[in-house]
């Protein structure tokens, strides 16, 4: 497939951080000019650390907050600019799976309407409705019977199995998950990762994942994108990008991942330095200060993004 099943191009998310009642207000840019394409089928991979832009990207493509600059595509159709009834018939084909599955099921309401509620909001015809929960429950692992209970009578797995599954019953395209295996244990987060896996074959779905463990995006994306400081610095297929990471932050990412195998070795690259604050970032390339292998024109121009060994990567070392 030659076009992008959703394309982003040039976003960008300005907060203002008010500091006092009579001083200006700053700026905090959030996500500071991403472009990305995803097509069919494919996982695409949102990495780095804490504060780097991650769910804000996530949550300007659905439009849950408004971006500021740029333009969104999703199949060749700009979304940007919609109006908020046409949006919500986009979001039909466009769904999020949250982080936390203790705070995103309402405690109140018993798990078949927990699960309509997005059939109701869109409209679907009532008479479908028992066949689309019976259906997508048992595609997430449960049972028809676990419908008539609340969200405090299942374990977290259990609970984001059903957040998934609410993401599932409008059938979309696309789905946006936001850490969702982030608040698990290590073993049920392999059984969630194996579920997206099963049900993107089953129902032809396409991912953008958001997670900060590199190891998971590892074992789900086909393709990775590293952000820092709202801006994307590596973006390639994942069997490139792990196998050789180019940009120093990448490197630096990847040389903190545990390795499995006791005799092989990996050099430990430490970052200097805590991370920057987005409303006052440094001059030229936003990792400078941090960089292990930082030069001269880093510190005063900013690199662009371009093509280097089949990859994109904004990084002065690769002129």
């Amino acid at each position: 497939m030659t076009t992008p099943i959703l394309e982003i191009k040039g976003l960008k998310k300005r907060f203002a951080n008010k500091s006092g009642w009579l001083q200006k207000p700053t700026f905090v840019h959030a996500v500071n000019g991403i472009d990305l394409r995803v097509f069919e089928g494919e996982t695409v991979g949102i990495v780095g650390e804490s504060g780097c832009g991650k769910s804000t990207l996530g949550r300007c493509i659905l439009r849950l907050i408004e971006p500021s600059e740029g333009t969104i595509l999703f199949e060749g159709k700009n979304i940007s600019k919609l109006d908020k009834k046409e949006m919500v018939r986009v979001r039909r084909h466009m769904q999020m799976v949250f982080q936390n599955p203790y705070d995103t099921l309402n405690p109140k309401q018993t798990i078949r309407n927990i699960l309509k509620e997005p059939l109701v909001a869109h409209r679907v015809p009532q008479e479908e409705h028992d066949s689309l929960l019976a259906e997508t429950i048992e595609a997430v692992g449960l049972t028809v019977r676990h419908l008539s209970r609340y969200p405090h009578e299942f374990s977290g797995g259990q609970r984001q199995r059903i957040g998934i599954a609410r993401a599932l019953m409008l059938r979309p395209k696309v789905i946006i998950a936001d850490e969702p295996v982030s608040a698990l244990d290590v073993s049920i987060q392999a059984q969630i990762l194996n579920l997206l896996q099963d049900l993107q074959e089953q129902y032809c779905l396409t991912y953008l994942f958001i997670s900060h463990d590199l190891s998971v995006v590892e074992h789900i994306s086909d393709k990775v994108a590293v952000l820092y400081l709202g801006e994307m610095v590596e973006f390639g297929e994942k069997e490139k990008l792990f196998g050789q990471p180019l940009h120093p932050y990448t490197q630096a990412l990847l040389s903190s991942v545990p390795i499995a195998d006791p005799d092989e070795q990996r050099e430990r690259i430490t970052l200097r330095g805590d991370l920057p604050s987005p409303s006052n970032p440094p001059d030229g390339c936003k990792f400078h200060p941090r960089c292990h292998a930082c030069l001269n024109i880093c510190r005063t121009e900013a690199p662009p993004m371009r093509e280097v060994e089949g990859r994109m990567i904004a990084c002065h070392l690769y002129r």
